[in-house]
């Protein structure tokens, strides 16, 4: 389908007394730059938008002295927001979209919809306590708080894995695969929206 209308794009700055985040987010394949102040998770939110085919410039300001939880959960409720802000009324897209993703030994599966009601159902089965300075626990949060903020269905699981990092790291790239089917513009519903309601 081509799309005639401005680019789906979106800023989104959230400041709190914890962090003080700022999001642009396009959809469409171009440059990538995360910078949470977190290793683990630049390295995770980068590749979710290097392979969901996004432009990705996120900077966090965040309270990393106290823990890595604010500056997790609120790159992800920003990221989310500019996400649901660029999708503008959905009209053209997708909406629904599912991966599979492998890393070595570890296996993950997404599915993902568009659907206007926040729900994350998330098993990655990480049994460290940190990955690079991210907590575990933080790494299904971080999903959580994206489905909420983006007002999207995400299942995500990984399948088998024995090591954490390719667990998650697949995890994440399963879910930027079925992202980018589920926001591409393909005229699967025509000019009109993914919804027998007529609205998401």
């Amino acid at each position: 389908m081509n799309d005639t209308r401005s680019p789906r794009a979106a800023v989104v700055e959230r400041r709190t007394k914890e962090t003080d985040v700022r999001v642009e987010l396009t959809l469409a394949s171009g440059p990538v730059d995360v910078r949470t102040g977190v290793g683990f998770l630049d390295h995770l939110l980068s590749s979710l938008a290097f392979h969901g085919g996004l432009s990705l410039s996120l900077r966090c300001d965040g309270d990393i002295g106290v823990d890595d939880h604010h500056s997790a959960e609120d790159c992800a409720l920003a990221l989310g927001s500019a996400l649901k802000d660029a999708l503008g009324d959905k009209v053209g897209i997708r909406r629904f979209g599912s991966a599979f993703a492998p890393l070595d030994e570890s296996l993950a599966r997404a599915v993902v919809d568009l659907s206007g009601r926040p729900c994350a159902v998330v098993d990655l089965g990480l049994t460290r306590e940190a990955l690079g300075g991210l907590a575990c626990e933080n790494v299904a949060h971080v999903v959580a708080s994206l489905a909420n903020a983006a007002m999207a269905t995400i299942h995500l699981d990984v399948l088998r894995g024995s090591n954490d990092h390719h667990r998650a790291e697949a995890a994440f790239k399963a879910l930027a695969l079925a992202l980018r089917e589920a926001i591409a513009l393909d005229g699967t519903y025509g000019a009109a929206v993914p919804s027998a309601k007529g609205a998401l």
